[in-house]
């Protein structure tokens, strides 16, 4: 086995961190893009569901193309490209230039990403699989907080004149970097089986996600039209045409896009149930978030970046303990955190509800620490429940559909949350439209509450979790 060193694990995690910014880090700059560019509602929601869209679309063929090709190489073209990208993105001229080119990124990282947990499964085990597991997701959800609150100091900060542009611009330097770094340290692996292109489940991938995520993206901008409804009415047969194809094409003894034997293990099924519900709510937070603080309430992007700052702390906070609590409380530890999680959005929605337009970061104080502890409860173990039973010639599909699955339930989270929200705030003003709103997400933290209790009990929780404690023993 090629082991990962240390440094190839920030390498890889610079990736992740790079995409996951990405997503969110746009949130704070709405307002100066719409400003800066006459960009419309619906413009601004193809910014930010534009690159989710096409980052779901292409995460598994991108394992995919990992596991036959080359991780190492996917990884530095992946990376190359959403370097090219995000320059682009950084000089577009209209909302138009600048939603083709999210699109283009988006596919970017779907192409590096795969390649980060499909070489933590190939190049780790024991002790060290489960610090890189715990460490991939703590840098996930940090890049989501960070890219509110970065992002907001980096607008704020005005350089040079240039509004909004630096929140893509900075990529490029950390890209390059990142390109000469994995040259050097990634261990170079690939399966040992690889499979021939699986067109028809291609084809049918990206047809169940465009047919669910395009309507309710744009659906509310054009009044809900006949096509959309359309279009939603066929994603359910599209997904199980695309079960049937898979599951004739692995009965025939090829490898498909998205193997059937992989759904029947408990942890990829089981975990990726919990996970719907949680990134569904994770990404419609940030999205109404921004909508509310900024666009409604006229909060400066910085304003808006430092009232996220307490979910960034108790997420950091709580992530570092996780490797200690899940060998001790296994599956109550992502119980407690849905829990947590939902009671931070009930918070919040009572602060909103009671301040309205006089809403301070102050007040926001206590439930975005509540929320932020919850979600990192959640995220660290939920990723090593999920992997945990993924063998290694299959790491580049199990992590694709993890992450085809994350990106898409964040891409849903901002389109349904942000289209409640938006549709009830002309007709009951900001307080009571957030409230609703809130309530919806709530429903999704109840959801992962409930869910978690099918987790393997305590005893049984995925051992590559447990040598977690070694880290500590070593540390002391």
């Amino acid at each position: 086995m090629n082991r990962l060193t240390p440094t190839g694990l920030v390498v890889l995690l610079s990736a992740v961190f790079l995409a996951m910014t990405d997503f969110f880090v746009v949130n704070v700059a709405l307002a100066d893009i719409a400003r800066d560019l006459s960009a419309s509602t619906s413009s601004l929601e193809l910014v930010v569901a534009g690159y989710a869209v096409a980052y779901a679309l292409g995460l598994v063929i991108g394992g995919r193309l990992g596991d036959a090709f080359g991780r190492r190489r996917l990884f530095v073209l992946g990376m190359a490209a959403f370097t090219a990208f995000s320059a682009l993105c950084g000089l577009a001229w209209s909302p138009g230039s600048l939603v083709a080119f999210r699109v283009l990124q988006g596919l970017s990282s779907a192409m590096m990403v795969p390649q980060v947990l499909a070489t933590l499964q190939a190049t780790t085990e024991g002790p060290s699989r489960a610090r890189a597991l715990s460490a991939f997701g703590a840098t996930g959800g940090l890049a989501a907080v960070f890219g509110q609150l970065g992002g907001g100091l980096i607008v704020a900060a005005d350089l040079a004149g240039t509004s909004w542009r630096p929140v893509f611009l900075l990529n490029v330097p950390v890209g390059i970097v990142a390109i000469v770094a994995a040259l050097r340290v990634l261990p170079d692996t690939r399966s040992d089986r690889p499979a021939a292109p699986d067109l028809v489940g291609t084809v049918l991938l990206g047809a169940t996600v465009l047919a669910l995520l395009v309507p309710l993206v744009e659906g509310r901008a054009q009044g809900w039209p006949v096509w959309g409804w359309v279009s939603l009415g066929l994603a359910a047969p599209l997904a199980a045409a695309l079960l049937v194809a898979e599951g004739r094409l692995e009965r025939a003894g090829r490898v498909p896009l998205l193997p059937p034997s992989l759904l029947r293990l408990d942890g990829i099924r089981r975990g990726l149930g919990i996970a719907l519900p949680f990134f569904t709510g994770f990404g419609g937070f940030m999205f109404v978030y921004a909508e509310l603080t900024q666009v409604v309430l006229g909060w400066s992007a910085l304003k808006a970046g430092l009232a996220i700052t307490p979910m960034a702390v108790g997420f950091l906070g709580v992530s570092l303990s996780t490797s200690r609590l899940v060998p001790r409380w296994g599956r109550s530890v992502i119980t407690a955190g849905g829990a947590l999680q939902g009671l931070g959005l009930v918070v919040l929605a009572s602060t909103v509800w009671a301040a309205g337009a006089e809403l301070s970061p102050a007040a926001l104080v206590p439930g975005m620490l509540l929320t932020g502890t919850g979600q990192a409860l959640v995220m660290s173990p939920l990723i090593g429940v999920v992997l945990a039973d993924v063998p290694a010639h299959a790491a580049g599909a199990g992590s694709g559909l993890f992450s085809t699955l994350q990106q898409s339930a964040l891409a849903l989270g901002v389109a349904v949350y942000g289209t409640v929200f938006l549709e009830l705030l002309p007709q009951l003003g900001e307080a009571q439209a957030y409230v609703i709103g809130a309530l919806v997400q709530v429903a999704s933290a109840v959801g992962v509450v409930a869910l978690s209790r099918r987790l393997p009990a305590p005893a049984t929780v995925p051992a590559a979790l447990e040598p977690e404690l070694l880290l500590a023993a070593e540390a002391a």
